[in-house]
């Protein structure tokens, strides 16, 4: 026969009998950290991806940050832009609220708490077995208050200025001072520590086991290893047998755990009417705190590793509808990640637009960074406009209605229309829909047909975007629409002049000189006209 001692089986933890009242629940007032007006739950749901996310490779940068946090649906959250300056400022105060580390972390830690809470009521929820499911209830709801009342205190003590986590800390100090809220907490505390001293033996004799309260048998365990420990030559097997932490039950395990239960009624009806009462003790508020939680520490997340690489990020000044920009030191976010998991350097960039200034037309040798000034221009504003910090060390960007992207496409022989209808079609279709608002970025344009067909139909959409007063930003090989007028400003990728096929991936603002680099070229490989005469000559 052997004897043992367990802690109650059914979770590790059990409840005592309630002999206080329950207090009416009142649940806690819902405060978002995320918007300073109220949104419904509900629109956060299923939002579509932006149009614009594939061609500026958002798509790639927000499943980065997002990544891991599936529970949470955070998706919708960065497909929601937001519409006026005062509702970035709110995001933009909680930003600045969490460059306090301790503040972080402590943020940090009750998420991990909430996390393990909604965990255990997941185990409680697939459980077939009556007792785990009761013990896992109890052990979230006591996670839960402890949880609650650390972070409500570490929110009180912390020197906070954001209305987001003023709003919240009140809200949230209110809700932890509740009657129906402390009594949930004692209660759960005393029920655990209840279910922890009983004390049963398990007798197993064959395939028979049969569970007894424990009446003071004595544990033989040292004397037995005090016996043979003079017969211990070096390393020995441990044979001792310990629990599984799997979360989940076998049928003998509960088996066991039901007549524990009987042994100890009182402690198991206890247990029973807790649960039954406190069956929905995460309030909905809390687990909305959390979500939205989420999507700052998510994007936190992804630009840490960036920034210990030495690139910088801001917070933007970011306008209605003023139409200067500019951003200083900035770079493509999806571009940044990969070449920082890989060591390698990124190239920062600057652009600015001033006065009557509306498009940027970017010239250069392929491969130059051209494409990727583009994509950086447009994430800067997309994710300005979700009230989030922005690669650069500084920028000053526009609040816009729609941000409109047209990257070329590779011909498909399965369209009835070629590429240059194609592009022409799309093109149109965003003239249409563009206002002085919008911003446009366009990449590679016409580039499936003659340069001075290019140019033609490459000036009729300068000239269109003009008239619309759009921001706007172009990437072509036609040089020319660079000195359309006063509303455009030349930026050109740039090449080492040592060695004119060496890119250094800097765009700078300057006239277009397609010419002087096919000089360059041609000089590098002797293939000037005075190279060809003296070599002809000779």
């Amino acid at each position: 026969m052997t004897v043992g001692q367990r802690h109650v089986a059914a979770s590790k933890s059990i409840v005592i009998e309630n002999e206080m009242a329950i207090s009416e629940r009142k649940p806690m007032i819902d405060r978002s950290i995320l918007f300073a007006l109220p949104k419904a739950t509900a629109d956060f749901v299923s939002l579509p991806e932006p149009s614009c996310f594939a061609d500026l490779l958002l798509d790639q940068v927000v499943t980065a940050v997002t990544k891991g946090r599936d529970e949470y649906n955070l998706l919708p959250l960065f497909y929601e832009r937001l519409s006026d300056v005062d509702a970035l400022s709110f995001r933009h105060e909680v930003w600045r609220d969490l460059e306090d580390a301790t503040l972080t972390q402590d943020l940090r830690s009750f998420s991990e708490e909430i996390r393990q809470v909604r965990q255990r009521l997941g185990w409680a929820t697939k459980s077939s077995f009556i007792q785990q499911r009761r013990g896992w209830i109890l052990d979230a709801a006591d996670h839960y208050c402890i949880a609650i009342a650390n972070i409500s205190r570490q929110l009180g003590d912390a020197s906070i200025a954001s209305r987001a986590f003023l709003e919240f800390r009140d809200s949230l100090a209110d809700y932890a001072a509740s009657p129906a809220f402390r009594d949930l907490a004692l209660e759960a505390k005393a029920l655990k520590f209840q279910l922890t001293t009983l004390r049963y033996c398990i007798n197993v004799k064959g395939s028979r086991v049969r569970v007894l309260r424990y009446e003071g048998e004595e544990d033989y365990s040292a004397e037995i290893d005090d016996v043979f420990k003079r017969f211990q030559q070096g390393a020995v097997k441990d044979y001792r047998f310990h629990y599984s932490e799997w979360p989940d039950m076998n049928h003998v395990e509960s088996s066991i755990a039901d007549r524990v239960a009987r042994l100890f009624p009182d402690v198991y009806t206890a247990l029973e009417t807790f649960c039954d009462e406190h069956d929905a003790f995460l309030d909905p508020a809390i687990a909305s705190f959390d979500r939205e939680l989420q999507f700052y520490l998510a994007y936190l997340d992804f630009i840490e590793p960036l920034k210990a690489h030495g690139l910088a990020f801001c917070l933007p000044q970011v306008e209605n509808h003023a139409k200067e920009v500019s951003a200083n030191e900035t770079f493509d976010l999806a571009l940044a990640a990969k070449l920082v998991a890989l060591g390698a350097p990124i190239v920062p960039n600057d652009f600015r637009l001033n006065g009557l200034e509306r498009i940027i037309v970017v010239s250069g040798p392929n491969q130059g960074g051209k494409t990727t000034f583009a994509r950086a221009f447009g994430q800067l504003h997309y994710l300005a406009s979700l009230g989030l910090p922005v690669a650069g060390s500084h920028a000053q960007l526009v609040l816009f209605d729609e941000l409109f992207t047209h990257f070329g496409k590779e011909e498909d022989s399965s369209y009835q229309s070629g590429k240059l209808e194609d592009d022409l079609i799309r093109i149109r279709n965003v003239l249409l829909r563009a206002t002085k608002n919008s911003i446009i970025i366009m990449n590679e344009i016409f580039s499936s047909t003659t340069v001075r067909d290019a140019l033609v139909l490459g000036t009729k959409v300068v000239d269109k975007i003009v008239e619309l007063d759009s921001l706007c930003v172009m990437v072509t090989f036609v040089d020319e629409l660079t000195s359309l007028g006063p509303s455009i400003v030349s930026m050109a990728s740039t090449i080492n002049p040592d060695n004119p096929v060496e890119r250094t991936f800097k765009i700078v603002r300057r006239p277009a000189d397609g010419l002087a680099y096919a000089i360059a070229l041609a000089e590098k490989y002797g293939l000037t006209y005075g190279q060809l005469r003296e070599r002809i000559s000779s």
